[in-house]
């Protein structure tokens, strides 16, 4: 069964190895073939956007994604996963269930799953940064 996406314009797609670039207009593809990694625009980390320790796995996943080879990402991946899983130890049911899918060959379904990590880690910096505003507002007082 074919993919059918529609692009926006100037939206870029990621298609097995190659990047392509929409034009001025609207376009629709429709894409036919069998385990052929594709990552819309919203979907692709760049080294540039990889900011954070979650999103820094997110970007080793996405690499295994797309590469005819994932395991040349294997070690860096999971260096990373020992970092951040001694840093935050609740983190690792997340990390536990991207294993898996990798372990099995589903890295697309990885890469979802790296999402919720992203998530997670978004979550706790978020509380981290309230409870410091809280503390600066009572060390002001």
């Amino acid at each position: 069964m074919a993919l059918k996406v529609e692009l926006k314009p100037h939206e870029r797609i990621i298609i097995g190895s190659c990047v392509i670039t929409n034009t001025e207009q609207r376009a629709r593809l429709l894409i036919d073939g069998d385990n052929i990694p594709i990552l819309r625009e919203k979907d692709i980390m760049t080294p540039e956007t990889a900011d954070t320790p979650a999103k820094l796995i997110y970007l080793a996943v996405q690499l295994m994604y797309i590469a005819p080879n994932p395991t040349a990402s294997h070690a860096t991946y999971f260096n990373l996963v020992r970092d951040i899983v001694t840093a935050v130890p609740s983190a690792w049911p997340i990390i536990e269930a991207i294993n898996s899918h990798i372990l099995a060959g589903d890295l697309y379904l990885a890469l979802k799953e790296t999402r919720k990590l992203v998530a997670y880690e978004k979550k706790l910096l978020d509380q981290y940064d309230e409870l410091h505003k809280k503390a600066d507002v009572n060390t002001a007082a």
